[in-house]
């Protein structure tokens, strides 16, 4: 089953049944919905809402609009209104700010479990250009501006209530939990009891040498799908759980693709050796770049898709033959000089892949067909 079957099916509440790594992500996958004008926000002075109370006809295609899988949400969200486990969670202090001139897409929201326990949300990379770009800048940027952002978003509900803390996300928002944990208040960080990352990428190595991520490790609850590939992004010094999934390669970054056991996800024994390859190859490559180059190339590829116009990965379907002719005149209008850097960076990142693969076939030639075979 998957995470949708667990919500349908568990109908313990967090008193018979602890809270476990499943409900971390159900609720990290409930951050990608639109609660802008539902959920109160983090400067509001209302009352919080209950998940239960989310189940309106008018609501509903609000909160799904430009999600990755609005039908398998929309059935989770139902899920999620009617589940005797999370209905009565009350969400609060909806943050959700996108600013393409900042570079910068981030979202997050407060669960209340109950009157002792929080655990905050922070959402992954959407649907939005600049939400990936701002992934893209993580590999030559410390802090990102969406790091940042959920430091002082933890901060600020931390102070707003004097619950225990537990920090999550999936994705990208795996990446800006384990940051804000680290980052934190030491008060802060003295309340907070899990840090969970789902498929979230790494950092820059020098962050692992640091004292404020020593102070933290040990809560750090990583979790993969079995070809992560986003998971393993930059350098990681955590200890991951690797999760059965049912689909294949990247697609296998969906929540939805998880498989459950029961209260706990059915693990396997490490990554595949595929994606352990293209993990390596990637993260070699990386550092064959320096910062400089990470920058031209990252802000190269993504000014071809802005002079096209697309703001969500869904504008690329509208008027697409437009929108091609655009990109290449955009392309030959990029200097030569870094035309050439942004096409020998590629060709490098495929010739490490090809020169370094376990899986290039062999060539093995006949006994009496080597050239100087004699007849």
């Amino acid at each position: 089953m998957n995470i949708v079957d667990y919500v349908e099916r568990k109908m313990e509440d967090f008193k018979s049944s602890k809270f476990n790594p499943v409900d971390s992500l159900v609720l990290s996958q409930f951050a990608y919905l639109n609660f802008n004008n539902i959920v109160p926000g983090l400067t509001d002075d209302k009352t919080p809402v209950r998940i239960g109370d989310l189940l309106k006809a008018e609501y509903i295609p609000h909160m799904l609009n430009n999600t990755w899988d609005p039908e398998s949400n929309r059935r989770f969200l139902i899920a999620m209104g009617m589940s005797p486990r999370f209905r009565d969670i009350k969400m609060c202090c909806y943050s959700d700010s996108v600013n393409i001139d900042d570079e910068k897409q981030f979202a997050a929201i407060t669960y209340l479990l109950d009157d002792k326990t929080a655990y905050i949300a922070y959402r992954g990379t959407d649907m939005t250009i600049v939400g990936w770009k701002e992934d893209f800048n993580m590999a030559f940027i410390s802090p990102i501006p969406s790091q940042l952002e959920g430091l002082s978003y933890l901060n600020a509900v931390a102070e707003r209530f004097s619950h225990k803390l537990m920090v999550g996300g999936h994705s990208k928002g795996g990446n800006i939990a384990v940051f804000s944990a680290m980052e934190c208040h030491p008060a802060v960080q003295d309340r907070i009891i899990t840090v969970y990352s789902h498929d979230g990428p790494g950092f820059k190595e020098e962050v692992f040498s640091s004292e404020k991520y020593k102070k933290i490790k040990g809560r750090i609850h990583k979790t993969l799908p079995q070809s992560s590939l986003v998971g393993m992004l930059l350098h990681h010094q955590e200890d991951y759980y690797v999760v059965k999934s049912k689909e294949f390669w990247i697609m296998q970054h969906n929540p939805f693709s998880w498989v459950i056991d029961k209260d706990d996800f059915e693990y396997v024994e490490d990554i595949t050796g595929g994606a352990k390859h293209v993990n390596m190859v990637i993260n070699q490559w990386l550092s064959s770049l320096d910062d400089e180059k990470r920058e031209l190339f990252v802000s190269t590829l993504f000014g071809v898709f802005e002079s096209m116009g697309v703001v969500n990965f869904s504008d690329f379907t509208e008027d697409w033959r437009k929108k091609a002719v655009i990109a290449m005149k955009t392309i030959k209008g990029i200097d030569s000089e870094t035309k050439a850097f942004v096409f020998e960076t590629i060709k490098s990142l495929l010739s490490m892949y090809l020169k370094t693969s376990p899986f290039r076939p062999k060539l093995k030639l006949k006994a009496d067909s080597r050239p100087d075979a004699e007849n």
